[in-house]
């Protein structure tokens, strides 16, 4: 799966749009790490990104 392919999947899967098509062919790939890197790093993204906008806000 490429980069693309991954990111795009997970950030459907984060909004809850992803389509069932989609779903399905995620589910065929061989290894389900790069899905959950990518939340991950998705997940540590956002919540950086809300604690820079909190200081930016507060100060």
């Amino acid at each position: 799966m490429s980069f693309w392919r991954v990111l795009g999947s997970t950030i459907a899967a984060f909004f809850g749009v992803q389509t069932d098509q989609n779903r399905r062919q995620d589910f065929q790939s061989r290894s389900a790490l790069p899905f959950i890197i990518m939340g991950i790093v998705l997940a540590l993204s956002f919540v950086l990104t809300l604690l820079f906008i909190v200081n930016l806000v507060l100060s």
